[in-house]
């Protein structure tokens, strides 16, 4: 295990023992000042039924082989959920890790798949939120991709460094904490990966909002939901998402953009795809 992935696991598991309340857990109170939010460790080691020299073997990552069946009883006693589950394996089992990340390539399909969908914003991210192919709604809607360099087309950079992202989105620190644990949950596939470092290392740097927001270390998939949009163009739009993953590359996705029919939404949607396609239209901020 790296230096990284044992500080990675560590880090984890003493966030999700911060947040439990041995009050809440039935555990008897102490006479004592404790030191730490949440659960000791020697609490949690009861709760999970291994012992204290195994669970902080566990929180330091030496490299021993933890049983499933370790590793199940320690998520149940943290309540994790799933994707948090899922994490713990990843972070405690590297041998489950799939290797240096290769360049990313779009298949020509997915690029067919994605101009299938003219009428609302739809954007291809990879690895680390890089935005890697988009329609002209999408550029319309966020940014104009296309006039970035290549390495800047990045949406986690974009949301915690550009200033526009700040007043586009109506709740913009929800925004941030959510492409963070997507940062997060992604980047737990190639912790060994430069470029995934760096990226962290320069929002941490450039931010103190990302540094704790990344600090929670919370996880979160991009599956649906809806944001609120304050556009400069065309005003408020309360637009859905759906994700469409690849089923042999987890760190793509299609993420496509919906709007309820008859909506105040989707007529500035329409405005917007209408003002996108005007042959020499003004930059929307």
């Amino acid at each position: 295990m790296t230096l990284e992935r044992r500080t990675e696991l560590g880090e984890f598991l003493r966030s999700r023992r911060a947040r439990l309340s041995p009050d809440e857990l039935g555990l008897p109170r102490d006479s004592g000042q404790r030191r730490v939010p949440g659960l000791r460790r020697e609490e949690l080691a009861r709760l999970a039924g291994v012992s204290v020299d195994h669970y902080v073997r566990l929180e330091q990552g030496r490299s021993l082989h933890f049983s499933a069946a370790v590793l199940d009883a320690v998520a149940r006693a943290l309540r994790l959920d799933p994707l948090e589950r899922d994490h713990l394996y990843r972070l405690a089992r590297p041998n489950t890790d799939p290797g240096p990340a290769r360049p990313e390539r779009v298949r020509p399909g997915l690029l067919r798949l994605l101009a299938s969908v003219p009428d609302v914003p739809a954007y291809i991210i990879g690895r680390d939120t890089d935005v890697l192919a988009w329609n002209d709604l999408a550029a319309a809607l966020l940014t104009d991709f296309g006039a970035l360099d290549p390495g800047q087309r990045n949406l986690a950079r974009l949301i915690v460094l550009d200033e526009g992202m700040r007043t586009l989105y109506a709740d913009w620190p929800a925004k941030l904490r959510d492409v963070t644990s997507y940062l997060r949950f992604g980047g737990a596939r190639h912790l060994d990966d430069p470029k995934t470092r760096a990226l962290v290392d320069e929002l941490c740097a450039a931010s103190p909002d990302f540094r704790a927001a990344w600090t929670a270390h919370d996880i979160k998939d991009k599956t649906h939901g809806v944001y609120a949009y304050r556009h400069p163009i065309v005003g408020e739009l309360k637009l859905g998402y759906e994700t469409l993953r690849l089923p042999d590359d987890p760190d793509q996705a299609l993420v496509v953009h919906t709007v309820e029919d008859g909506s105040p939404s989707q007529t500035a949607l329409r405005l917007l795809a209408a003002w996108a396609t005007e042959p020499a239209r003004p930059p929307a901020r």
